[in-house]
């Protein structure tokens, strides 16, 4: 596995492979890996003839008093659970040449990433399609891999790269979750036993609005009381944003007529947790 830390020789790799005829698939990441994210490198290695895996913890998708300086990092750990995997290049960008003190130039998803998580973290979504076009410029890959946890974020990238014509698939892989159904994150490593044991709301009460939605109910409203209700009951969660949403638009439904985006936010001790449903209204 070779390491790239410098930007012009990771685009200067990818350029003398692609002339040589080989497709390329990209795994960003924020570092700290877990089974979700090892899944999107397995799915690459099959897919692409060259693997890059990206480490870049952001900074301008973090906001004003979010976790950034204490987000989990631990090199060596990733490198060791990425042997396991044939990773053709990990690359590591110079942090202050992807993001100098006067960086000015953004790309933005206007409408999309002003909804659900957009609404608590109104900067946030700026700063990851600005790093993932970065990215995608630098590697120049055939395919991209995003899990569908980040729901809203996969829809975000999928938008912009339609619109602004990067030449690449996107391809997006199913959450990978702990035993209880919690979904994984590299932040669940800030949860205490208690926290972690409350976590687990999150996902029963979008399997209760499944549940609801395949016996019939199709009053989002009623649906949203019995989930706020359940979490209610779990000590120290804190919800953010609880939706039932177009999966395209991220429009709220007014009545649930087909497939339905089940999303929520919720802090849970220190740690930020999201989560989503795909649910077909049959």
């Amino acid at each position: 596995m070779r390491t790239i830390k410098d930007l012009q020789e990771m685009h200067s790799y990818s350029m003398k492979m692609k002339r040589r005829g080989k497709s390329i698939g990209l795994v960003p990441t924020m570092g700290y890996l877990h089974e979700g994210h090892l899944s999107l490198v397995e799915a690459a290695r099959k897919k692409a003839d060259l693997v890059v895996v990206s480490i870049f913890v952001n900074p301008a998708q973090f906001g004003p008093g979010e976790d950034f300086s204490r987000y989990p990092r631990d090199l060596k750990r990733d490198r060791k659970l990425l042997n396991n995997f044939e990773v053709d290049v990990l690359f590591l960008p110079d942090a202050p040449k992807m993001f100098s003190g006067e960086h000015q130039s953004y790309v933005e998803v206007e409408g999309l990433s002003q909804k659900m998580c957009g609404r608590s973290r109104p900067t946030h979504f700026r700063g990851v399609t600005t790093v993932v076009a970065k990215l995608l410029n630098l590697v120049s890959p055939d395919y991209a891999f995003f899990g569908e946890k980040d729901f809203q974020q996969l829809l975000i990238i999928k938008k912009m790269v339609k619109e602004l014509n990067f030449p690449v698939e996107i391809i997006a892989l199913p959450t990978v979750r702990e035993f209880d159904g919690l979904a994984l994150s590299s932040r669940n490593q800030y949860l205490n036993p208690k926290q972690r044991k409350a976590a687990a709301v999150l996902y029963q009460a979008l399997c209760l609005a499944k549940k609801e939605i395949e016996n019939g109910e199709r009053n989002p409203h009623k649906i949203i009381a019995q989930m706020r209700s359940l979490l209610s009951a779990a000590p120290g969660v804190r919800l953010d944003y609880l939706v039932l949403a177009d999966p395209e638009t991220l429009i709220e439904l007014k009545k649930i007529k087909r497939k339905v985006l089940v999303a929520l936010a919720a802090d849970v001790g220190p740690a930020r947790l999201i989560d989503n449903l795909l649910v077909e209204a049959k």
